[in-house]
């Protein structure tokens, strides 16, 4: 289960920042961190990526709505595909220049990844890895409007079973019932205690000692 934190941050790295203090202060044996960027969704997620990239991974359903779409970014010279495709879905690098804001927003079923690429990723890196502190930072300091989230796993102090606890870190998004939508300019903190514990005396007892005004419970 999931429960928020009830503090306001006014960007993503204070909310690290508090996301590591709760750490700090109630648990032990805190993994390291576990990032998953968001694709870029929106129009000025894509300007942002412009600043900071020079290219970006595209992928989806070749649906009838994507062909034509495909067809303009070969006009424009902008995709590179690789070198084997299969009939039903794509894979390619796109070229970002200001060019192609008016495309925006794309075609459902077409995804736009920066996870690929430093500093969310690289050669070798797969999207479950997780990363050291510093490499998050690295993150956050380029995230913008991007949207990013962050997982520990973590023993809860004074928890008799941890198993499923942590804390979620939300950047430019928010939790859902059992996933995140994307929300810019919100940042936020959940902690997750296991089901096992979540609703026993003794969960009940350390959400209530922990000293952090926590919000209902979801999903998650």
């Amino acid at each position: 289960m999931l429960y928020r934190v009830r503090e306001s941050f006014s960007d993503a790295p204070s909310a690290l920042a508090r996301a590591r203090a709760i750490l700090r202060d109630l648990a032990d044996l805190t993994s390291d961190p576990w990032p998953q960027l968001k694709p870029v969704a929106t129009a000025e997620q894509y300007a942002h990526a412009l600043r900071s990239f020079g290219v970006a991974r595209i992928h989806g359903d070749l649906g009838p709505g994507v062909v034509p779409f495909l067809d303009e970014l070969r006009r424009r010279d902008a995709v590179t595909f690789d070198a084997e495709q299969p009939k039903s879905w794509f894979k390619a690098d796109l070229r970002l220049g200001p060019d192609l804001a008016d495309l925006w927003p794309l075609p459902e079923g077409v995804i736009l990844a920066l996870d690929s690429f430093p500093p969310f990723g690289g050669p070798g890196v797969e999207p479950e890895d997780d990363c050291t502190e510093e490499e998050l930072d690295q993150m956050v300091s380029v995230l913008g409007p991007l949207s990013l989230n962050v997982g520990w796993t973590c023993n809860w102090r004074g928890m008799s079973y941890v198993k499923d606890c942590g804390l979620q870190l939300c950047l430019n998004s928010v939790w859902t019932e059992q996933t995140t939508e994307v929300s810019p300019g919100e940042f936020g903190c959940w902690i997750r205690l296991g089901t096992r514990v979540a609703w026993t005396p003794e969960g009940e007892a350390w959400r209530r000692d922990s000293g952090l005004l926590l919000g209902g419970e979801q999903q998650g």
